[in-house]
C-alpha cells in the first residue's frame, strides 16, 4: 500500500511540472543560462515560465528576447541587469532554440 501511496506521489509531481528540470535543454547549461535561471523555481533571474506567460500573446516575443539574450539589459525583471550572452552575434540559432523552448512553456 505504501509503494502505491508513494508511487501516486510522484506522479503527481511529475504531472504538475517539477520534473521540468529534466526537460532543460544542455544548451541552457552550456551557454550559463542556468547560472541564473531555472524552469520554474525563483533564482537570480525571472523563471523561464514567468517569461513564457508574459510574453504568451506577443507575437513579436521571440524577436525581442533574441535581442534582449544577445545584447543584456535590466529594468524588465527588476533591478538586476542581464549580462550579453552574444553581443558579437555569433550564437543566435542557439539562442533561438532556448527562447522557442521558453516560450513552449506558456500557460
Amino acid at each position: 500500500m505504501k509503494s502505491i501511496i508513494a508511487s501516486m506521489a510522484i506522479a503527481g509531481m511529475v504531472a504538475s511540472g517539477s520534473a521540468f528540470a529534466t526537460d532543460l535543454p544542455e544548451l541552457a547549461d552550456k551557454m550559463f543560462c542556468t547560472a541564473c535561471h531555472t524552469i520554474d523555481k525563483k533564482s537570480n533571474g525571472p523563471t523561464w515560465q514567468d517569461i513564457a506567460n508574459r510574453y504568451k500573446d506577443d507575437p513579436g516575443a521571440a524577436a525581442a528576447l533574441l535581442v534582449k539574450v544577445s545584447k543584456g539589459g535590466s529594468g524588465n525583471w527588476g533591478n538586476l541587469a542581464m549580462p550579453a550572452i552574444d553581443p558579437a552575434g555569433t550564437k543566435q540559432a542557439e539562442i533561438k532554440e532556448l527562447i522557442e523552448f521558453i516560450l513552449k512553456l506558456a500557460k
